[in-house]
């Protein structure tokens, strides 16, 4: 069974690289074992909201860009983009990371964390005033109803889908505020 997955550059043309690759291949390297390879130039002509990618989610066959200037989404496989900014309610265009699952759409950005129930159509943005630990979100994941959330004042969580979220920072524990990304595998976060 084949899965797809996405590696991205962060380069002045904003270089988006797909790849499809078999996890079961006896093939060995560091890295997901990688069958076939399909570049794409996506930039700004291609509808890409910037030409800087902090990150790349895919859902299906929907593939979610987060960029400098709004959250691109292409769903040919990067030929095309639509971009969707502050008026689709983002709480910021620069989007620092991107996390999707179906219909849920998660935008990590300096003003909170902006969450599509629709695949990215609308979003409604969270804050400190939702529980956040800051406004200033650099990272996200999201595992069923529980969305993690990486600020620059701490790990904040949310178990109910992203209505209200509780915070961790390095009075809990954490060897810092500051926090860059999040990843979970089951039970460790």
């Amino acid at each position: 069974m084949k899965k797809t997955s996405i590696l991205f550059s962060k380069v002045a043309a904003a270089l988006v690289c797909l790849v499809m690759f078999n996890p079961f291949s006896s093939k060995s390297q560091n890295g997901p074992v990688c069958d076939t390879y399909t570049n794409v130039l996506a930039t700004l002509s291609t509808g890409l909201g910037g030409n800087t990618v902090y990150g790349v989610s895919v859902s299906g066959s929907t593939v979610y860009t987060a960029t400098s200037g709004g959250l691109s989404i292409s769903t040919d496989g990067g030929a095309s983009f639509t971009n969707k900014n502050i008026t689709n309610g983002l709480g910021n265009n620069t989007i620092y990371g991107v996390y999707a699952s179906g219909s849920m759409v998660y935008a990590a950005n300096i003003n909170g964390l902006s969450i599509s129930t629709d695949g990215g159509a609308s979003f409604t943005n969270k804050t400190t005033t939702n529980g956040l630990g800051d406004n200033v979100v650099t990272g996200v994941y999201a595992s069923g109803s529980t969305v993690y959330a990486a600020t620059n004042g701490g790990l904040s969580t949310s178990t109910d889908g992203g209505a209200s979220f509780t915070n961790k920072n390095s009075g809990n524990g954490l060897g810092s505020n500051v926090v860059s990304g999040i990843y979970t595998s089951e039970s460790t976060v």
